[in-house]
């Protein structure tokens, strides 16, 4: 009897494992066949296999329409905030894990409870930087901005992936005479990998679907980044499915394949969060 109960719960589970990877992965595999679909075959058998395999329409977007330019815009704005954002927060996130000063907790607590605070709330400060520094319609701008963002999520994962290296390695290169920036750059920074990994795919993948702070703050074609030119094709390409399709596997297989080679550090990092300390 007992054995019978286990291998309900174990088909329970894998059947619940099976459905929720069924309805992730479907929508993907949809979209991804239909852009090498054409109209009729779209409208005719929506989920059949495309009659034949052609890159034509994904040729054909780079060519008449600004794609290369959306790409790299998309690319930069959210390459470079990730970058310098991963530097930034890792001191911070350094610090509040290894060093004991008044108000510690309090400021970790600010800063996650900003996690709490809808994006839409700083529009109008945001905006008003933005105008003042000269960066209204530029892709730098955009850059700016996506810099400030994740702060409190990055932080977060940052601080748990520093508070997992043992401080015994620390008080060690303290006795060799290693000072702050050493211990920091040449011992926890490499060690917390994972916790790097994590937050920089976060953050990427947020500054590269981010739609409401690129529509604001840019007006020119030469400025939009992907997500801005989709929803311009999405009235332009109404009628024209197959391009519509493959501007969104443009827009969605970069974040997809980032995520494909990198998801074994943010497990590591994900199930390392729950330390305490």
């Amino acid at each position: 009897m007992l054995t019978f109960k286990k291998g309900l719960s174990r088909g329970i589970i894998y059947f619940l494992e099976i459905f929720v990877i069924v309805i992730s992965i479907f929508p993907l595999l949809w979209v991804l066949i239909s852009a090498f679909k054409t109209n009729g075959e779209i409208l005719g058998n929506p989920l059949g296999l495309p009659s034949s395999i052609s890159f034509d329409t994904f040729v054909h977007l780079f060519e008449n329409y600004n794609f290369p330019q959306y790409f790299v815009n998309s690319l930069l704005a959210a390459g470079v905030s990730t970058a310098a954002s991963l530097l930034f927060y890792a001191m911070g996130g350094y610090v509040l894990a290894k060093y004991k000063f008044p108000g510690r907790t309090l400021l970790f607590t600010l800063f996650t409870v900003t996690l709490l605070v809808p994006a839409h709330s700083k529009t109008q400060p945001i905006f008003t930087l933005i105008m003042q520094l000269g960066l209204f319609d530029n892709i730098w701008g955009v850059t700016l901005v996506y810099l400030s963002t994740g702060m409190a999520m990055s932080i977060f994962v940052l601080r748990a992936g520093f508070m997992a290296i043992p401080k015994s390695l620390d008080e060690a290169a303290i006795v060799d005479g290693a000072g702050f920036i050493r211990i920091f750059w040449s011992i926890n920074l490499p060690l917390a990998k994972s916790a790097l990994t994590t937050a920089g795919i976060l953050m990427f993948l947020n500054n590269w679907n981010e739609y409401y702070y690129a529509s604001l703050l840019t007006m020119s074609d030469s400025q939009r980044t992907l997500p801005i030119a989709l929803s311009y094709f999405t009235s332009e390409f109404s009628y024209n499915y197959t391009q519509l399709f493959a501007a969104l596997v443009i827009v969605v297989l970069p974040g997809i394949i980032l995520y494909i080679f990198a998801q074994e550090q943010v497990q590591v990092s994900m199930a390392s969060t729950g330390i305490k300390g």
